[in-house]
């Protein structure tokens, strides 16, 4: 017997559309939208002679939403679960990880397998299948890590967008662990070019960063703060043009991940201007936070060290400004946390030994909507930049990242007016501190459905490890 449920009274918002629905769900997918006054809406409820009467038999539950949100489940395109670096790994773990991401809004992850130099595409994958199954709370898909650019390499490249792993990762940044040269890059950007495979480019010239680096060090400069003064706004708006360029001589699209910087978002803004696929991402930290908290005292900046950096606070209006006029599409977290104790501390007396990475899965739906209240973004453009973009942008829509016929009930009832204040104490990321402790902020995640499963109910959390499945994703859906 199929499995219904039935989502009544809420305002729906979807990335195109603000409407006062009920949505019919069956079977884990949306089978229908009806207008709350209509009379396909009083048909969803079964009702019959008595009112108040339960549905019959088969129809599972009723979901009242009434003065909620009724929003797709956000799309995180950029986490990193497990992921090693710096002598230690990621604190979350997928079962963690995943589960954070749900009390937060987001019911899919694209995580980032991890080529090391000297191995295949193929076993990095496979490592990092093997992380994940059996262990997500909601829906998972990889994007490739590409550290070791060879003949063989570019083989794989094809073959892995067959099985729909469609995006692969290069680094201008970390010469030694993920860095590629520029011939590297090239020859990915043209493979992918062929195969319908997008590149994600991390922006910063590393070559050039470690040597500020060393002098750095040399002068005795090791506080946290002086990671954001040796990766220069220049380098990162530097590398985001050669990589614009190096795309464009390939004939390939480009997608910019982590954009923190108004010289990169300038450099962005010039090549779609002039008809470039180009693509940029940034990330809440990049809107919330600044080099003010990498200055922190007695090694609390430690905290905050990411790359690409945190930038002064002036920067954080042309990020705002680049999500406005859509020469940014995405807001990702880059979720790759380190607890303060026993890890960031790896780098006291020496800021280059921080392990970089912030944690941020839980939070980033909340963070955005505080920017709708705000008046930074409007509803809708919450919902496109944090769900629907970066299903489309990564080959999942309108499977995920949209409330429609046929798509996955993947659904977040938000409480619009719920207040909140984000602490380590209460979040549920496996990390010893909140980017954004004593934030407070307008809006909350109420009830989470994954695939029509409800996972977190009226804040409560009900799923499991093992629901969230590998899931396949065409090709970049802005190039076809």
């Amino acid at each position: 017997m199929s499995s219904r449920t039935v989502i009544r009274g809420g305002l729906v918002i979807t990335a195109s559309d603000e409407i006062h629905a009920d949505v019919l769900i069956e079977d884990g997918r949306v089978a229908a939208l009806a207008a709350s006054s209509t009379p396909a809406a009083g048909a969803f409820t079964a009702e019959r002679s008595e009112m108040g009467a339960p549905p019959p038999e088969g129809w599972g539950r009723v979901i009242d939403a009434t003065g909620k949100y009724v929003i797709p489940g956000g799309v995180d395109a950029h986490t990193h679960m497990e992921l090693p670096f710096g002598g230690t790994f990621a604190s979350d773990t997928f079962e963690t990880g995943t589960r954070a991401a749900a009390w937060g809004g987001t019911t899919t992850i694209v995580d980032f397998a991890v080529q090391s130099v000297g191995h295949t595409l193929r076993e990095g994958l496979d490592t990092w299948h093997a992380k994940a199954e059996g262990n997500c709370a909601i829906d998972y898909a990889f994007h490739m890590i590409v550290s070791d650019v060879n003949d063989e390499t570019l083989k794989e490249m094809d073959l892995l967008v067959e099985e729909g792993v469609t995006s692969f990762k290069q680094f201008m940044a970390y010469p030694g662990v993920f860095y590629s040269d520029d011939g590297q890059i090239l020859r990915a950007m043209q493979r992918s070019a062929d195969n319908g495979g997008l590149i994600m480019m991390h922006a910063e010239n590393g070559i050039a960063i470690d040597v500020l680096v060393e002098q750095a060090l040399a002068r005795g400069e090791t506080d946290p703060r002086y990671h954001g003064e040796v990766r220069k706004a220049l380098l990162e708006a530097e590398a985001t043009h050669r990589a614009i360029r190096l795309a464009q001589v390939a004939g390939a699209p480009l997608y910019v991940v982590h954009v923190s910087a108004m010289e990169a978002v300038a450099e962005l803004a010039r090549a779609r201007d002039e008809g470039l696929p180009v693509f940029g991402e940034t990330c809440p930290q990049y809107l919330f936070l600044s080099t003010d908290n990498l200055a922190e005292p007695d090694f609390e900046g430690a905290k905050y060290v990411c790359s690409t950096p945190l930038r002064p606070r002036e920067h954080q209006a042309k990020l705002w400004q680049g999500l406005r006029t859509n020469d940014l599409q995405v807001v990702s977290t880059d979720h790759c946390p380190f607890c303060f104790a026993g890890q960031k501390e790896l780098g006291r007396g020496d800021f280059s030994k921080i392990p970089n990475g912030l944690p941020g899965v839980e939070n980033r739906m909340d963070l955005l909507h505080q920017a709708v209240v705000d008046g930074h973004l409007s509803r809708r453009r919450w919902i496109e930049i944090a769900c629907a973009t970066p299903a489309r942008m990564f080959g999942l829509y309108p499977k995920k990242g949209t409330i429609a016929p046929g798509a996955d009930a993947d659904i977040v009832l938000y409480d619009p007016h719920a207040e909140q204040v984000m602490s380590a104490g209460t979040h549920h990321m496996n990390v010893d501190y909140s980017a954004y402790e004593g934030k407070r902020t307008t809006g909350r995640v109420e009830t989470v459905l994954s695939r029509g499963e409800v996972i977190i109910d009226q804040r409560e959390y009900t799923g499991h490890a093992g629901h969230g499945v590998f899931t396949p994703r065409s090709t970049c859906q802005y190039l076809n």
